[in-house]
């Protein structure tokens, strides 16, 4: 029997990755047959990082994952998965704070869509961690390095110097 691809998408606005973000595309990856990273911009956010910044951050640290693919995207996420085929939306949840709003989010996206969403839980070391606290502890000088990539920890280090100088 022929298996047809199965293509996912991993959205996120990734400001910073985090170890956490690799941890989940890692996974996904053995599940799927070509993962999208889809780096979005979050109008809610003040972002640290431009959309390119990111994407370019993130091509880097998957380079050696032939099947793993970043883009990025200004539209509704699900809008972004019918454009690119992506039956799958890939999600990982850390906490109990995540699994409520995420169903609801997969819920929504099921409805609204037909695009369905699967869940992996993060390794316990990454459970508590998320790009806006990553953000904070750096901005006010504490030290993210465990949490981050060392290419992105080093970028990181170096726009909030920027920021400081402005």
């Amino acid at each position: 029997m022929k298996h047809n691809p199965i293509t996912a998408i991993f959205p996120g606005s990734f400001d910073p990755i985090t170890k956490g973000h690799l941890d989940v595309i890692g996974r996904g990856i053995k599940m799927f047959d070509r993962l999208i990273v889809a780096v979005g911009q979050n109008p809610g956010k003040d972002q640290l990082f431009t959309l390119e910044e990111r994407v370019e951050m993130i091509r880097e640290l998957v380079k050696d994952m032939p099947r793993v693919t970043v883009e990025s995207y200004k539209c509704l996420t699900v809008k972004f998965a019918a454009q690119k085929k992506a039956e799958v939306m890939l999600r990982g949840l850390r906490n109990l704070t995540d699994v409520q709003y995420e169903f609801q989010m997969a819920m929504t996206n099921r409805s609204v869509a037909g695009v369905e969403t699967v869940f992996v839980m993060t390794s316990e070391e990454y459970g508590f961690v998320n790009s806006s606290m990553v953000r904070d502890v750096a901005v006010l000088g504490g030290d993210v390095s465990k949490l981050i990539p060392e290419s992105v920890y080093k970028k990181l280090k170096a726009r909030i110097a920027e920021k400081e100088t402005e």
